[in-house]
């Protein structure tokens, strides 16, 4: 990273403390989930909790490197994509809080029928931010290994998409009020942005990646 950036371990240790958020981040999700379905409401609010507090403790980090970056880097172009993907990537955090934070406040009833494919699609959706994190782990240390989890984004990515189809599927087809179908088509649209947001940073992380191999 230091030769990418011309910097200090302060930056290198900083950025692998905002990915390590960013991860945390999407493990907690996927355990409130799980909480959600089986009515461990405690549960889930502590951990709605703790991803508020990693969402600023993420924002102070960016904030952080950002302001270390433009005083003291000397590559500005480096420094430009370094800024890029960590916003992008900041973003994703932002949709996980704001996604559990909907759940919090509109507590909707998802029938038990439903639970299965629900956890599988919130699997897919976590498991391409992981592979995210991964990937930008690698930009910065081994730029060979980053098209690797690129590819591995995009897969759960599409993973998620076939799974958030079937669930939605399903609950039109089950005998509810079209109210409560709308509103559980909602959240299962939300778990399924998750996985979006983390292949569009991948969508220009491809593109940084290309130009540090030019």
């Amino acid at each position: 990273m230091a030769l990418l950036l011309k910097t200090t371990k302060f930056v290198e240790t900083q950025i692998d403390l905002f990915l390590d958020i960013v991860s945390d981040a999407a493990v907690l999700f996927k355990l409130a989930m799980d909480d959600y379905l089986k009515d461990r409401t405690s549960q889930f609010e502590d951990r709605l909790a703790k991803v508020r507090e990693s969402e600023n403790k993420a924002d102070d980090l960016r904030v952080s490197i950002e302001r270390y970056l433009y005083e003291r880097t000397l590559i500005p172009e480096n420094r430009g994509d370094v800024l890029a993907i960590l916003e992008n990537t900041d973003e994703v955090i932002d949709n996980i809080k704001d996604s559990l934070l909907q759940f919090s406040i509109e507590t909707p009833e998802i029938p038990e029928e439903l639970d299965d494919l629900w956890m599988q699609t919130t699997t897919a959706s976590v498991e391409a931010v992981e592979q995210l994190v991964f990937a930008v782990r690698s930009f910065f240390r081994d730029i060979a290994a980053v098209n690797n989890y690129i590819h591995k984004v995009y897969f759960f990515e599409r993973e998620a998409d076939h799974l958030g189809e079937n669930l939605r599927r399903k609950i039109f087809s089950l005998d509810i009020e079209l109210s409560q179908k709308s509103q559980l088509r909602f959240f299962a649209i939300h778990i399924e942005k998750i996985s979006d947001y983390a292949q569009a940073v991948c969508d220009r992380l491809s593109i940084y990646t290309i130009k540090r191999q030019l």
